[in-house]
């Protein structure tokens, strides 16, 4: 797996924050939390800078890490023996993993950066300890995150980019 390298940064998500709340995509992440869960949120999520070409995560990877999109585009594609399909672009304010964060199953798509990007990841540990501590945190990112889940797996054309 060629994952993307932690970027050195403070914990501010303030940019992440804009960019869900200016998000018009239908599959954009809302915005679940209040200023004072964005802040308690950070302390759990690990910044993550991607080059243009980069990839985050590949078709078949087990890992369970959510990926909050801060800026940039990220392209989403399956591959087989034949050939390479893109499935989406997703932009800034929304999220990549849903897919495998949810189902505890391997990657069924590959992602990479289409434009630099910065994002936010949030591992599965994390979230264990951010649901055993801060539980109305942990069911507003869920609750959103199965949002986007849900618009994806609606809309037939992206059904499958649910990574």
């Amino acid at each position: 797996m060629n994952a993307a390298t932690p970027a050195v940064a403070s914990p501010d998500v303030q940019g992440l924050v804009q960019a869900i709340v200016q998000a018009n995509a239908e599959d954009s992440l809302g915005n679940p939390l209040t200023p004072q869960q964005w802040d308690t949120l950070s302390a759990y999520l690990l910044p993550h800078t991607l080059a243009a070409g980069q990839v985050l995560f590949t078709q078949g990877a087990i890992d369970r890490t959510l990926y909050l999109v801060e800026s940039g585009s990220l392209s989403v594609h399956c591959e087989d023996e034949k050939a390479r399909l893109r499935l989406a672009i997703v932009g800034a304010g929304s999220v990549v993993g849903e897919g495998a964060f949810f189902s505890h199953r391997p990657r069924n798509a590959s992602v990479q950066a289409a434009a630099p990007s910065r994002l936010w990841g949030l591992t599965a540990l994390r979230f264990s300890e951010l649901a055993n501590r801060q539980p109305a945190i942990a069911l507003g990112v869920s609750m959103a995150a199965g949002a986007v889940l849900a618009k994806r797996l609606g809309n037939r054309r992206r059904r499958v980019a649910a990574t």
